[in-house]
């Protein structure tokens, strides 16, 4: 048997009277469920994902975008929880051929290492992008300059207000998860960016929509971007820089992530700056400190070198 994205909100509302018919469960846990698998649901739809092609590595991701979504831990591992028994059950019923999440465990999930790019596939990405390219090349390299630069949520960068933004002093605020206000650097490049694109482009946008969202990036029609034209652009960006198709929003903030704590910041100053109420969600970047100290171990202690 198969399963396909239009026929998943029927198979969860039969899952759902499993647990109640089967498992006895009350409709406040039945509740919980419905919410996870709905948020599951609209995910691999955004990514034109069938059930029957998700595989580990996609629940794998799935956590990690939780996670840089500023969920936090526990609520996200909760989550995996009713993600795992669910796909347990489509393999039990045989409506799935296998249970993807078999080799998914929710301790060894918040250990995975997030996917990253090389400080050098950065650069290709973002210097592939002609910035006085108008209006789309200004448009689009000013978001992935942000994106990178100062390790936006898409949620953020979308609904992005220009007053967020304070050119005085280089600074965005913004208020995250919980109503949480923070303040992040916009860094040099990303501010250039930025810049040329609200003199240059987003006034040819607007113009196209003739109305305006007071949104600091517009959409070709003027009006607010979606966070799936976002994953849109970048996906179709990387391709032309001849990077990894598998490019996704989240992996220039796990990037901007990674590359400040690789020079030396900080790992409760990153956890402001992205916005994580709990350093253990920060802590999945510290395997790149480790693998840093594994490198400086062997390099210069005695007995650090292999021979």
């Amino acid at each position: 048997m198969s399963l396909s994205l239009q026929e998943l909100g029927a198979t969860i509302e039969q899952f759902l009277l499993y647990l109640a018919a089967e498992r006895g469960l009350s409709s406040h846990y039945r509740s919980s469920v419905r919410q996870s698998l709905t948020h599951l649901r609209r995910y691999l739809q955004q990514r034109s994902i069938p059930p029957d092609e998700v595989q580990d590595a996609t629940l794998v991701e799935y956590h990690h975008d939780l996670l840089a979504e500023g969920l936090a831990a526990s609520s996200a591992r909760i989550m995996m929880v009713h993600v795992r028994i669910f796909f347990r059950y489509l393999a039990a019923q045989h409506i799935l051929p296998a249970n993807p999440a078999a080799l998914v465990q929710s301790g060894r999930m918040s250990m995975q290492i997030p996917q990253t790019l090389s400080e050098e596939d950065v650069r290709l990405l973002l210097e592939s992008i002609d910035l006085h390219d108008l209006p789309f090349g200004a448009r689009d390299r000013a978001i992935l300059e942000m994106l990178y630069g100062s390790g936006l949520r898409v949620s953020e960068l979308v609904s992005l207000r220009p007053e967020q933004v304070d050119w005085d002093e280089g600074f965005v605020r913004i208020t995250g998860k919980g109503d949480k206000t923070r303040y992040v650097p916009l860094g040099g490049e990303a501010a250039r960016a930025v810049r040329y694109y609200r003199e240059h482009a987003r006034a040819l946008l607007l113009a196209a929509g003739k109305r305006d969202p007071n949104v600091v990036f517009l959409s070709r029609r003027g009006g607010k971007l979606t966070r799936e034209r976002i994953r849109q652009i970048i996906k179709t960006r990387a391709a032309a820089a001849g990077l990894d198709e598998n490019v996704f929003p989240h992996i220039l903030r796990h990037s901007f992530a990674t590359h400040l704590l690789e020079n030396g910041a900080d790992l409760r100053v990153i956890q402001d700056m992205l916005g994580h109420a709990d350093l253990a969600t920060t802590q999945i970047y510290t395997h790149v400190e480790q693998k840093r100290l594994v490198s400086l171990h062997k390099n210069f202690h005695p007995r650090g070198r292999m021979h």
